[in-house]
């Protein structure tokens, strides 16, 4: 793979919830507008991507997830199935966030583009039901740095005191 690669639709699938993340030796961090009970294959089943971060969660990969919109009762009932990530999922409502980025051992890896953690936006979904997507695949130091960078200044609150929606933010952190 060269240092940037533009992928689409199922490849974003392929390359990212399948082949990059369930692989994560330190840490994934993933920032996405939505979020609904995706599903992904492992060993030959379909299952919750949530039982994959769990998986790295018990591994001992850090795990970050910022997100917008609040999921909704399948997402939560795939939630509640796992444990662990009330434990050790860290995540951040921010209903500002419209980026989509999957940071991968400190931007070692980047994923960024247009699909949402949905079925339909990560092109986990059939043909007929999924969204065009697309992205970009990069190993790119200068450029998974400005991303990181981004993710990062979302997460620590850079933002929170001038957002003006502070109202709207059930998890707003008083910096």
């Amino acid at each position: 793979m060269t240092d940037i690669q533009f992928v689409v639709n199922e490849e974003i699938y392929n390359k990212v919830l399948l082949e990059k993340v369930p692989n994560v030796k330190r840490s994934v961090w993933i920032a996405t507008a939505d979020i609904k009970d995706l599903y992904v294959k492992k060993l030959g089943k379909m299952v919750p991507f949530l039982h994959i971060v769990s998986d790295l969660l018990l591994r001992g990969v850090e795990v970050r997830l910022i997100f917008a919109k609040e999921p909704g009762t399948a997402f939560q009932k795939d939630f509640d199935k796992y444990p662990v990530l009330a434990k050790k999922l860290e995540q951040f409502h921010c209903p500002r966030v419209h980026f989509k980025m999957v940071i991968i051992d400190g931007g070692e890896w980047v994923f960024t583009g247009s699909a949402n953690l949905t079925g339909a936006g990560m092109g986990a979904k059939s043909v007929r039901n999924r969204n065009f997507e697309n992205g970009v695949i990069s190993t790119n130091a200068t450029f998974n740095n400005q991303v990181f960078e981004q993710f990062d200044s979302v997460w620590m609150g850079t933002y929170c005191d001038s957002c003006g929606r502070k109202q709207y933010c059930a998890e707003w952190r008083d910096m």
